[in-house]
């Protein structure tokens, strides 16, 4: 095992050490994991997260399937299926952090810009539609809204946020619980009072410089895989477009209608 992998199962095993301490996670909840070139470490399944050691880390394909006899978390789809479509992501930090639940059982997104670090870090938070855990369904959710946002609220489930790094992943997570908590605490205190637009405006062009590029999607999967919804919608059924999809769609039927 490269020195380098050695200190990525570590560095998982702090990080479920950190969500289990600050209370966003609680039983077995919550996975974490990292892609390497070819494969992602990624948290085993029925484990509390808060007591990992690095050997029970599992390593898999980019499929997901197990390559060294461990049994992976049951939300492996899910975390594929990011990877997909972010070519800019290698870690991804799944929680239950309580504020932000609520907001997510609630069906509220967190997309007011209240303070500054979370309009730099975040940007909108939405919420995804239910899909019960340790899915495709779930998977194709996340894999459909992720290329337009860094952190996502799942109806009736929890959280999930992305990073270049893991570290950046895990502030995400510990700041989307923050910016629930105040947005609630505001909400109780009868009114908030949003940052100025042009305020808005300059921590937005401020994220690139400070870290926290926009997403860098590829509309098209590399691989159907694990989570084949997140290859096209299923006949018959809704289409459900990110905005990167639907501007693609449209800049080419403009093209082919002035041709």
């Amino acid at each position: 095992m490269s020195r380098d992998q050695t200190q990525l199962r570590c560095d998982i095993v702090e990080v479920g050490r950190r969500l289990y301490a600050r209370g966003l996670i609680g039983g077995h909840e919550g996975n974490v994991s990292v892609r390497l070139d070819t494969s992602i470490l990624i948290t085993p399944a029925g484990v509390c997260k808060g007591f990992l050691t690095p050997d029970m880390i599992v390593r898999t394909d980019l499929e997901g399937h197990p390559t060294d006899g461990g049994r992976a978390s049951t939300e492996t789809l899910m975390h594929t299926a990011v990877y997909r479509r972010r070519a800019d992501v290698h870690a991804v930090v799944h929680a239950h952090p309580p504020t932000a639940t609520g907001f997510a059982v609630a069906g509220i997104p967190l997309d007011r810009p209240l303070i500054a670090e979370a309009v730099v870090t975040l940007g909108a938070v939405p919420v995804i539609p239910y899909g019960q855990p340790a899915t495709e369904e779930l998977a194709d959710n996340v894999g459909r809204v992720i290329c337009d946002a860094q952190a996502l609220l799942m109806a009736n489930h929890g959280a999930l946020a992305v990073g270049t790094t893991l570290e950046q992943a895990w502030e995400r997570m510990e700041t989307l619980e923050q910016l629930a908590r105040v947005t609630l605490v505001t909400r109780l205190l009868g009114g908030d009072h949003l940052l100025p637009r042009a305020e808005v405006g300059r921590l937005e062009e401020s994220r690139t410089r400070s870290g926290y590029p926009p997403p860098a999607c590829d509309p098209t999967p590399a691989s159907a895989g694990a989570s084949r919804a997140t290859t096209g919608p299923r006949p018959g059924g809704a289409v459900t477009l990110s905005e990167t999809e639907l501007v693609k769609l449209v800049t080419e039927a403009v093209e082919r209608f002035r041709s």
